[in-house]
């Protein structure tokens, strides 16, 4: 998903790099960090704050982040080809795991979040993260559902969409009990998936997603650290919030070969600052989705 009409003439390159972002967003992160790692200097503009930068955002026609732009021209940043294009750099696209080895790092990062999950209390579940309209439960959700997510659009072809990955808990999903439930049961499917299937899936078709032209080995790597960067993100909510040490924390070299971000929660942004749930549902619904 991008307006690449006009990217790389020099009209546009004289335009101001935008970044849209919001505290908390894996891709956002991942964003910011491809663009600075390529030397690029940007606006930054987090449109949970900036009511201005919201607008810029809508103006393009868009309604989810992250996005990069000059102008009227811009890319969804989950698609780096596209993002280098808009900032106007050449860009390779670096090796990817083999699609039997990005499946055991989802198993893996599955398991491990459910182990954490078993360790945040009752009572907590519904605290909000710092600077984003998400609770501790709908985290843990959200790392679940990705993987949910890739296995609908490769078992049943079912659209790959912005909507069906902001991770909306459903309403019969009340208890840990039950989010544990579904976390097995997706982890099960994940397993059950790749020992019948694996072998024999064209990885290099079309992936069919919401953000770009990638192909189905992009969205199953998508997959992996996208979950995974989440799942870094709870051991750290255990530890700086819960004050709980997580049962058998993940690791850096448990992510090798993944193109996880180097920040955990954000470049910008403390973890440490204050939550505001007290508007979460205003801004999830009006400004991102």
């Amino acid at each position: 998903m991008s307006q690449l009409d006009g990217a790389g003439t020099p009209e546009n390159l004289a335009l101001p790099l935008k970044v849209y972002w919001q505290p908390g967003c894996s891709s956002c992160l991942k964003t910011k960090e491809f663009l600075l790692d390529h030397g690029m200097d940007f606006h930054s503009v987090n449109v949970l704050e900036d009511d201005a930068g919201f607008a810029e955002l809508q103006a393009l026609g868009v309604r989810l982040v992250p996005v990069v732009a000059r102008g009227p021209v811009w890319a969804n940043g989950a698609v780096f080809r596209d993002v280098a294009q808009v900032a106007g750099f050449a860009y390779g696209a670096p090796k990817m795991l083999t699609p039997a080895a990005m499946t055991e790092k989802v198993l893996m990062i599955l398991d491990a979040a459910a182990r954490y999950l078993s360790q945040i209390p009752d009572d907590r579940l519904d605290e909000v993260l710092p600077g984003r309209p998400r609770s501790y439960r709908q985290l843990v959700y959200h790392v679940f559902d990705i993987p949910k997510v890739f296995l609908d659009r490769v078992e049943h072809d079912a659209p790959y969409t912005y909507e069906a990955l902001k991770s909306i808990l459903p309403p019969e999903m009340v208890s840990k009990d039950d989010l544990m439930a579904y976390g097995r049961a997706t982890r099960a499917r994940f397993a059950a998936w790749w020992e019948r299937a694996g072998a024999s899936t064209d990885f290099n078709q079309p992936g069919n997603v919401y953000y770009g032209d990638v192909t189905l080995h992009e969205v199953l790597e998508r997959t992996g650290w996208h979950s995974g960067q989440h799942t870094r993100q709870i051991i750290l909510m255990l530890r700086e919030k819960l004050g709980i040490e997580p049962d058998g924390p993940l690791v850096d070299g448990d992510f090798d070969g993944l193109p996880m971000p180097k920040n955990v929660w954000d470049n910008e942004r403390s973890f440490d600052e204050a939550a505001y749930a007290d508007r979460a549902e205003t801004w999830d619904t009006a400004k991102t989705g």
